[in-house]
């Protein structure tokens, strides 16, 4: 369980324009939409969001709608496991033993990069609905894997009610809003 707003912080993984354009047309639009939601309801609630881009001379930058709402710039990288990367591994919220995974592809960059946080002591979340492969069998297979190996597979709304924890004040209306939106 998400214990508290207080513990976690969220990861954006390569949603980046090229590796859009080759997803599910039906299913993209969706996760671009839930991460979306996801940011912004971590921004109301001061819950650090850091992003990253794999290779993003090759697979172009972040897309447009979400780049808009994260803060500093990206993370670049060409390992998958987003620990691999060091500077990743600096901008991590020490204090922080939450981490918060949506992004592409899932059973590539969103597992290993699960499975090494994990491995370093964290309590990793996946965000089914916010994750995405280019196959739908390599992310079935890949959330399946996540389960096993004990990582948290859970939805953009069991995360934000999770943090908010009750139906009340300004928090919970500005993300009612989001959600319904």
């Amino acid at each position: 369980m998400i214990n508290d707003q207080l513990l976690s912080q969220v990861v954006v993984i390569d949603i980046q324009d090229k590796l859009v354009n080759v997803m599910p047309k039906n299913e993209i639009k969706k996760v671009i939409d839930t991460s979306s939601i996801l940011i912004q309801a971590a921004k109301i609630l001061d819950v650090p969001c850091l992003y990253t881009e794999q290779y993003p001379k090759g697979l172009g930058a972040t897309v447009k709608k979400l780049k808009s709402l994260l803060p500093y710039s990206a993370v670049e990288k060409k390992a998958f496991s987003c620990l691999d990367e060091p500077r990743f591994k600096s901008a991590l919220v020490k204090s922080r033993p939450q981490i918060i995974l949506c992004g592409l592809e899932t059973h590539i960059c969103i597992l290993q990069t699960a499975l090494a946080s994990k491995a370093a002591g964290k309590e990793v979340f996946v965000v089914e609905d916010a994750t995405l492969s280019r196959s739908s069998l390599h992310h079935q297979n890949a959330i399946a894997r996540l389960r096993s190996e004990g990582i948290v597979i859970t939805n953009i709304e069991s995360v934000i009610f999770e943090w908010l924890r009750a139906a009340e004040g300004d928090h919970f209306k500005a993300i009612t809003k989001l959600i319904k939106s």
